[in-house]
């Protein structure tokens, strides 16, 4: 087994969704306008979301003998995510954030679900899963945009 090369691809995942869920919950708390409310809860569940999926691939990479490292300092550190603005955001702007967040995770995502098929096709499947997730948040989050 590959363990350190799929380690290191569960790794980045789960950085960035450790990044993502973060950013989802920073702007669940933060976020004004006319559509306050339903990007409110539109937020929780995508932190939900993301966090069950985070702790899905921690969990994988302890089962192939990968130590995970979600600690704050190593996200901040590693992850691929702009950062978001502190303080109020209006409910535009988080729905053209989260877009961006969810775009470039997905992206990373596809190419490691690509990269995994040679190596370790568990893995592959649950990247696979959590990108169904991805998208389907892309979606969702996407149909706001005028």
């Amino acid at each position: 087994m590959h363990t350190e090369r799929i380690g290191s691809e569960l790794q980045d995942t789960l950085v960035e969704l450790s990044d993502l869920a973060s950013q989802a919950k920073q702007l669940h708390w933060n976020v004004t306008g006319r559509h306050f409310r339903s990007l409110h809860e539109q937020l929780d569940e995508l932190t939900a979301e993301v966090r069950s999926a985070a702790d899905t691939v921690a969990e994988r990479a302890v089962a192939i003998g990968y130590a995970p490292d979600a600690r704050v300092g190593t996200v901040a550190k590693e992850s691929p995510l702009a950062e978001i603005p502190n303080g109020k955001v209006d409910d535009v702007a988080v729905v053209e954030l989260v877009v961006r967040a969810l775009d470039t995770v997905a992206a990373r995502v596809t190419r490691r679900v690509l990269d995994l098929a040679e190596f370790d096709l568990v893995s592959q499947d649950l990247l696979i899963g959590i990108l169904a997730g991805l998208e389907k948040q892309r979606w969702m989050f996407n149909a706001q945009q005028s």
